[in-house]
């Protein structure tokens, strides 16, 4: 009869170290000389933390790649876009020029301004 309390108690730290995320909450409540949580302990979140869903796999894209002949033709209206943006930047650098009139003169050297 003398092993049965020790055994009892055996099996009562067994199922509390088994059961030991579930109580949690009970420790937090417990003073610190009994195990609870220390008092500079920073609070436990309100909600808790959403982890993402790693087995959801996303959907199938719909839009297909660029073909050889689209991603030519998007490289073209690119360039051509970057050209008349430089057409415009430097009819602003020559005061207000008609960009037109800009491209004429070419472009104006450092002897050019003095």
């Amino acid at each position: 009869m003398r092993g049965s309390p020790i055994r009892i108690l055996m099996a009562f730290a067994a199922v509390l170290a088994l059961t030991g995320c579930s109580a949690a909450p009970v420790l937090e409540s417990m003073p610190e000389s009994l195990g609870g949580m220390p008092a500079e302990a920073p609070a436990a979140p309100k909600n808790p933390y959403q982890y993402p869903a790693v087995h959801d796999m996303p959907q199938r894209r719909t839009a297909k790649p660029l073909s050889d002949v689209d991603q030519q033709k998007m490289q073209q209206d690119l360039v051509k876009l970057r050209e008349q943006q430089e057409t415009r930047v430097k009819a602003d650098e020559q005061g207000g020029q008609n960009p037109a009139d800009a491209a004429k003169d070419g472009p104006k050297t450092t002897a050019d301004k003095k």
